[in-house]
């Protein structure tokens, strides 16, 4: 029979083990964590990663801070966020750019986004605007594939640069609408934009954070847009399915990944917490053309998708970057 001081000790002990993923959970972060965006400052990966520091410092009176690491696109910063300690104190912010586009872009990627990474919570999404010169004398997207198939090339578009989302969204249109348009490659969104408004080409795919203060002004031609419903802040614009090209509901997507082996119980207090702290981003995002996008469950599933049907439409279009 065991004595009374063994059965005492054992019981602790047992509580004590029994107590450690509580422990464990209340008790992260116990110092600063750095959220790595993987562009330079300004644009919407940028946005996120602030607007999360400052939410989560809020809630949890614990440091995180952005730690901004550009280079060849996304690559430099997200290689980091994977190549560092998987205990919840390195997180990175992740798109369409780093999670679904470089796979098929870069032959030889040193990261996998499926293989490297825990997606913990999405955060953000946005759509693009087709936007055209406003003497176009297309006025609406039938008018557009018609023309293009009539005489293949002859609409331009801008691309503001190879594998940018701004190409690769023309790319899908193209696709989708089963048409040619002739690209006109810039080097920056602002490039597009210029000679857009001077009349030196015909169309241009951005973020409508991007495009609609030149369709609000009347300085350029709002089409359509390509997401799964009317912007609020343009709710005179079509989307792309309205206008009468299914297929293309392109709902670009931020979101907060951590290095693949983070332990789960860490994991699911980041999930909570970043959460929480969504409606109190709500009119901040709002103010930028997106919105929050507080999506729970099926992470994973949904990520592998969007990297699959991106894989597939890259490869197709037959685009690289090395």
């Amino acid at each position: 029979m065991i004595g009374a001081g063994r059965l005492l000790t054992a019981i602790a002990v047992a509580l004590a083990l029994g107590m450690m993923p509580i422990q464990a959970q209340t008790s992260y972060p116990e110092r600063p964590v750095k959220i790595i965006v993987p562009i330079g400052p300004g644009g919407s990966y940028d946005l996120v990663g602030r607007a999360l520091t400052d939410a989560l410092l809020k809630r949890l009176g614990q440091s995180f801070f952005v730690e901004n690491k550009p280079g060849a696109g996304t690559v430099v910063g997200t290689l980091a966020a994977a190549q560092s300690t998987p205990d919840g104190y390195t997180l990175v912010v992740g798109g369409l750019s780093n999670m679904a586009f470089n796979s098929a872009l870069y032959s030889n990627l040193a990261y996998d986004p499926l293989r490297d990474f825990v997606p913990v919570a999405m955060v953000y999404r946005f759509g693009y605007v087709m936007v055209g010169r406003k003497d176009l004398p297309q006025a609406d997207v039938n008018a557009i594939v018609a023309a293009a198939k009539e005489r293949p090339g002859s609409i331009t578009v801008a691309t503001a640069g190879v594998g940018t989302g701004q190409q690769l969204v023309a790319a899908a249109f193209m696709k989708a609408a089963g048409i040619k348009l002739l690209e006109v490659p810039y080097k920056s969104s602002p490039q597009a934009f210029t000679d857009l408004l001077a009349g030196r080409v015909d169309l241009f795919f951005d973020s409508i954070a991007a495009g609609l203060p030149y369709v609000q002004s009347e300085q350029a031609r709002g089409i359509a847009v390509l997401s799964s419903k009317r912007s609020r802040l343009a709710p005179d614009v079509p989307t792309m399915s309205e206008a009468g090209v299914t297929g293309l509901d392109v709902d670009s997507w931020l979101a907060i990944f951590a290095p693949v082996k983070t332990p789960p119980v860490v994991i699911a207090k980041l999930r909570a917490d970043i959460r929480a702290v969504l409606p109190e981003l709500t009119e901040r995002f709002e103010k930028t053309g997106g919105e929050v996008w507080d999506r729970p469950d099926g992470l994973e599933a949904f990520v592998a998708a969007e990297h699959a049907s991106w894989t597939r439409l890259i490869r197709d279009a037959g685009i690289k970057l090395d």
